[in-house]
């Protein structure tokens, strides 16, 4: 069995790859909700929908988000009755929010309603939410605290970074499932997600970090940062906000007290024996996923070391 922890569009990428090597049955997928929003009335999860999306291979590829070939009519009417529309959700994305926040209201756990979306959508992956809980990562800018969707979307990451808060981490437990996929794991992979808002949200959860000291699986992260900068998204500006620099290193010291290796880009090979004396071993690769043969060959390399 193999567990990997996961944000959004980088962690989609590496799994599309993963999946072409192991059977999707013996995969779970552990997914940060601190991201998630309610908007127009609805419970939005956004990395849960592009991880299902992209395995479901229904993604459209060309934003990394949302449905492939959907439309966007009803936001353009929401935005003539005068909504502000600042997140795109398209007309066949929407239908997902819809059943989501029904199920919810009956009382389903976020858990149960995302392992009835996986099924509908014909996937053999199991993808549990972090946790069943209310949690909400926010940015403290310096004009306050907002959740992290108005910082990354609304505002285009364009403030700077004075902090970030885990809204709920003090009481917010496992979701079912999640502890029992790290300790039944034969290997668990941290995937190259945000460290600090992707990871780090999965990480606050309570007992998610100390059941991954605890398992006997081996533990591989993968960078997701090559050459001083993110691949995607605003982990440069999130790590400078928590006061770290924006390399290789502190993201695997932030993993060197559960991991057994970090997975290094070529370009930041100059790091590897720095990372080595956390007592991590550090495998050199290509970590950029142009192709599905790149994805292939990085969940390779993962699985191998």
């Amino acid at each position: 069995m193999i567990t990997a922890l996961a944000g959004g569009v980088g962690a989609a990428r590496f799994l599309t790859g993963l999946v072409k090597l192991v059977n999707e049955k013996d995969l779970s997928v552990i997914v940060n909700t601190g991201d998630d929003i309610e908007l127009f009335g609805l419970h939005v999860s956004p990395d849960i929908d592009i991880v299902t999306y992209t395995l479901a291979g229904i993604v459209d590829e060309t934003r990394g988000w949302g449905i492939k070939g959907d439309t966007f009519q009803c936001l353009e009417a929401l935005r003539k009755l005068g909504q502000e529309c600042w997140f795109a959700l398209g007309d066949r994305d929407l239908a997902t929010h819809i059943f989501r926040t029904n199920l919810l209201k009956e009382g389903l756990k976020l858990s149960e309603v995302t392992a009835e979306v996986t099924r509908a959508l014909g996937l053999n992956v199991t993808i549990l939410p972090m946790t069943d809980d209310k949690f909400e990562t926010r940015i403290v800018t310096a004009n306050g605290s907002i959740h992290f969707q108005e910082f990354l979307v609304k505002r285009g990451a364009k403030d700077e970074v004075l902090g970030v808060e885990f809204l709920g981490s003090d009481t917010a437990k496992p979701a079912a499932g999640v502890i029992d996929a790290i300790m039944n794991a034969k290997l668990v992979i941290v995937c190259p997600s945000n460290p600090v808002v992707s990871i780090g949200t999965i990480l606050a959860v309570q007992g998610v970090r100390d059941a991954l000291k605890r398992t006997d699986a081996k533990k591989v992260a993968v960078s997701p940062i090559v050459a001083g900068a993110p691949i995607k998204g605003p982990a440069d500006k999130l790590l400078k906000g928590v006061g770290l620099e924006v390399s290789a290193f502190p993201v695997a010291e932030l993993y060197a007290d559960f991991i057994d290796t970090f997975i290094l880009d070529v370009a930041d090979s100059a790091e590897k024996a720095k990372i080595e004396k956390l007592g991590v071993k550090v495998k050199v690769a290509n970590t950029i996923m142009r192709t599905l043969e790149d994805k292939v060959q990085l969940a390779k390399t993962v699985l191998e070391s």
